[in-house]
C-alpha cells in the first residue's frame, strides 16, 4: 500500500497543487489528509495563494480515494464543498499487519491516544512541524505542513510497505525515513 500523507493545507492553493503534483508522480493508492484543509484559523497568517474554494475543487478532483480527519480549523460547513468525509477526529488505515491511527492532533495528541498494538503508527498533524520518531513503542509521524510550516520547510509524507518518508514539498528531498 502506498499513501501520500499531508496535514495543515490551510486553504493554500499553490501548496495543494504542489502536493497533488507529487501525488501524480508517486501514484499512491490513497491520500491521507490529517485536517485543517480549507481555512487558516485565527492563529495563522493568511498563507500566500489562500483560496479555500480552489483547494476544495482540487481535492474533490483528485483521482485517488481520500481518508480525511477533521482538524481544529475545519468546520461542518466544509462538508458542503468536499466530496469526501471530513467529520471525524480520527480514522484508521490498515495495511496488512500494520495499523495507522490518523488524527489531527488537537483532540488526540501523541501523548494522549488510544492504546495501539505492535506494528502501529500514530499519524498526526496540528503542529506544522515534521516529526518521525518512536514514543513509547509507537511510531509517531507528523508530515508537517505544505503551506504554513513552523519548522522551516513545507513538507508531506509518503508511506509505502511499512516505510514512512518525510519529504520537502519543494523538490521532494527526503528529510527522514523510518520503518514500522
Amino acid at each position: 500500500m502506498k499513501l501520500i500523507i499531508a496535514s495543515d493545507i490551510h486553504g493554500c492553493a499553490p501548496a495543494c497543487r504542489s502536493l497533488l503534483d507529487h501525488a501524480r508522480r508517486e501514484q499512491p493508492d490513497r491520500l491521507v489528509l490529517l485536517g485543517d484543509l480549507l481555512y487558516h484559523g485565527p492563529r495563522n497568517a493568511l498563507p500566500a495563494g489562500y483560496d479555500p474554494a480552489a483547494v476544495a475543487v482540487m481535492l474533490n478532483e483528485a483521482p485517488w480515494p481520500i481518508t480525511a480527519v477533521r482538524g481544529n480549523c475545519d468546520a461542518e460547513v466544509d462538508q458542503m464543498v468536499l466530496n469526501f468525509p471530513c467529520r471525524d477526529t480520527s480514522a484508521v488505515v490498515v495495511d496488512g499487519p500494520r495499523t495507522l491511527f490518523c488524527t489531527h492532533g488537537h483532540v488526540l495528541s501523541p501523548d494522549e491516544h488510544p492504546a495501539l498494538g505492535a506494528r502501529a503508527a500514530l499519524l498526526s498533524g496540528h503542529t506544522h512541524a515534521k516529526t518521525l520518531d518512536e514514543r513509547d513503542g509507537i511510531l509517531y509521524v507528523n508530515p508537517g505542513s505544505p503551506s504554513i510550516p513552523k519548522d522551516g520547510s513545507a513538507s508531506f509524507a509518503v508511506y509505502e510497505d511499512g516505510v514512512f518518508t518525510l519529504r520537502e514539498l519543494e523538490g521532494g528531498r527526503v528529510v527522514a525515513e523510518a520503518q514500522l
